[in-house]
Parts: structure tokens; sequence; C-alpha cells
């Protein structure tokens, strides 16, 4: 007999492991899925890399900033195809999407994943958020943010940006309405 909250004695990819703490913190905490009409405080975030990406570390600085902020995190983790960005989201029904780049090829592969998002009915007015280094030519004058902007994303954020600003954006983000569950 297994029980919640023991880890599967199998190799988990991040992905998995996410789900997985997913399940066991919404089986066993009060951001459990609502069912007495209040609302659980702080947004449901999910934040990943690009599908070229990576590197954790920057995924793990803003699970902890979110986190701190109030809000549930779960964190995909690096390297995550854009198919199954969409997939995922498509099942959990995140309040915010925070996609982060370190490789340089934030733009590229941010235009591709944005227009996946918002090709999916259950997506197209969820918040999406773009930031790191979205490229390697350096500072293009604003040119990538425009891209990225007009491909679909809510904000984008330059590498170097003042974190304080990423976090206004997410205080100005209204409080989630969460379905009851039947």
């Amino acid at each position: 007999m297994r029980r919640m909250g023991v880890l599967p004695r199998k190799i988990l990819t991040s992905m998995e492991f996410e789900s997985w703490r997913y399940c066991r913190a919404t089986a066993n905490s009060a951001s459990a899925p609502v069912t007495d009409g209040s609302a659980p405080a702080g947004l449901r975030v999910v934040v990943t890399s690009t599908a070229s990406d990576s590197h954790t570390w920057n995924l793990i600085y803003l699970q902890l900033l979110l986190e701190e902020l109030g809000n549930h995190v779960i964190n995909f983790g690096p390297c995550v195809p854009d198919q199954v960005l969409v997939d995922r989201c498509r099942a959990l029904r995140p309040d915010l999407i925070v996609m982060s780049s370190v490789n340089g090829h934030g733009v590229q592969d941010g235009i591709g994943a944005i227009s996946l998002i918002r090709s999916a009915p259950e997506l197209t007015s969820t918040p999406v958020v773009i930031g790191g280094k979205l490229g390697v030519a350096g500072p293009d004058g604003g040119e990538s943010a425009r891209r990225l902007a007009a491909a679909g994303f809510d904000a984008v954020f330059h590498d170097g940006d003042d974190i304080a600003v990423f976090r206004a954006f997410v205080d100005a983000l209204p409080a989630p309405r969460r379905e009851l569950r039947r």
C-alpha cells in the first residue's frame, strides 16, 4: 500500500517531481482544492525555462521569490518542450506563467512558446511573462521586448532589470478565482 507523500521508487524527471509535489501539497495542506467557498491565498504560478534553456538556478530563485510573495509555485524545471508546457498548463490552469531564459535564446524560444500558449482556449487570458537574457547580441533598444509583447507576452523583463518591477507586476495581478471542485 502506498502512502501519500512518499516518493515512488523511480527516478523522476523534474516535471514529474513537481507534479508529485503539487499533488502532495494540495492533498495535505490549506492549498487543497477549495470546497467550502473560500479562496486560497496567493496565485498559482508556473515557473519554467524556455525549451532550449538548461539552467536551473534562475528557476529556483524565481520560485523562492514568488513563494515569498505568498504564491503557490509549480516549477516545471529546465528544457520544457513547448507542447508539454501548454498541455501541463491547460491541466493546471495557473494564474500566471513565468518563463525565464539565461542562455540568450529567450526571443526565439519565447515567440514559439507564446504562440502555442495563446492558441489554447484555456490559456488565452492567462498572464504570461518572460525575462532574463533574451538575446545574445546585447541591448537592442527594446526591439526584443516589442517583438515578445507583439507575440502575446503580457510583460517582458530584461536581464538586469530591477526585480522590484517584476514584483510590482505580480502584486498588481487580481486575486485568483478558484472554481469549486465537485
